[in-house]
């Protein structure tokens, strides 16, 4: 959340992330780079997206209210549609400058039904668990799809599901 002067809206980056069943899955992620006051997130993302990342600065009290604006934008153009939400609480390293409460933001999180990691980028190893999940997450919801995917193996019949 927040847009720094020079960056663009929006980078795509691929991440090739093993699931909890020891599975590697292709995540394709679009970076919006946060949002700026009053600026809204293209609607296309939200009917096109399997899941959503959401991400706030432990710093930024604004940002975590925009946080939770994005989910119930995310409610409203799904339609309550079950997508796939976890959120990261960023910037964990900046314990002198938190305005988040970790307690307040879990509490947040489990009335929304979502997911919510505290992690820092400094330390890649917290961002493991939550990439896990979401590609976890996908994977079962692809697997249970009556459409067959481009570019992904069949697994055949996998009681697992």
């Amino acid at each position: 959340i927040g847009l720094e002067e020079g960056a663009t809206m929006e980078d795509v980056y691929l991440a090739s992330v093993e699931t909890d069943r020891g599975v590697k899955e292709q995540l394709r992620l679009y970076d919006t780079r946060g949002l700026q006051e009053g600026v809204e997130l293209p609607k296309h993302y939200f009917s096109v997206a399997d899941g959503f990342i959401l991400v706030y600065a432990v710093t930024s009290l604004e940002a975590f209210q925009r946080v939770e604006l994005l989910k119930k934008e995310i409610d409203v153009f799904r339609d309550k549609k079950e997508v796939t939400v976890i959120v990261l609480g960023n910037k964990t390293d900046l314990l002198d400058q938190r305005q988040v409460e970790t307690e307040a933001a879990q509490q947040w999180a489990r009335a929304e039904k979502v997911r919510l990691w505290e992690v820092t980028v400094t330390d890649r190893k917290t961002l493991l668990e939550p990439f896990t999940f979401l590609a976890s997450k996908l994977s079962q919801s692809q697997n249970k799809s009556t459409f067959p995917l481009p570019g992904r193996k069949s697994k055949g019949n996998n009681c697992d599901n």
